[in-house]
């Protein structure tokens, strides 16, 4: 499995010792950064994560921020992109059984590394239950869809507005 891999500057600590544990274990990883310490926006790595999700790069992508909120907030606007913010083993099992999670988020300066870990592993190993589980999904699948079609629709009458 592909794993995509992003965190600002809070979480570059985290992500090094979660881009080693996953490699270890075998998974290949496409790491999109950051690479120092420096400040940086944490939605630019959402960005990059979120799309190579979507796109089909990798099966699944992991953020990191300070405290895995903000950077999950940005990745959710992605269509598609279904980030679950995990600070225990039980909420990383369940977003994979029953949301199919296909992106992680933590906060470094709320979970302890080896904790951090142990939510990887078992967000990695968990697989998706199906069922009335698909149901919710398709649904919020549909509430993407019909965002784009009203979002389209919007510009449509603008530009349609300007060129009178």
């Amino acid at each position: 499995m592909k794993i995509a891999l992003g965190c600002d500057h809070a979480a570059y600590e985290l992500k090094a010792k979660v881009k080693a544990h996953i490699e270890a274990k075998g998974y290949e990883v496409r790491d999109f950064g950051t690479f120092d310490e420096a400040s940086v926006d944490y939605p630019d790595y959402a960005f990059f994560v979120g799309k190579a999700v979507v796109n089909g790069e990798c099966e699944r992508g992991i953020l990191l921020c300070g405290t895995g909120i903000g950077i999950g907030i940005a990745a959710n606007k992605i269509p598609g992109v279904r980030a679950a913010l995990c600070h225990d083993l039980f909420s990383a099992e369940a977003c994979r059984q029953h949301n199919n999670a296909n992106i992680l988020t933590m906060g470094a300066r709320v979970v302890d590394p080896e904790l951090a870990l142990q939510i990887v592993d078992t967000w990695l190993t968990t697989e998706f239950e199906g069922g009335r589980h698909q149901r919710r999904i398709d649904k919020i699948t549909s509430i993407e869809d019909t965002m784009a079609v009203e979002r389209a629709e919007e510009l449509a009458n603008i530009v349609k507005a300007q060129s009178k």
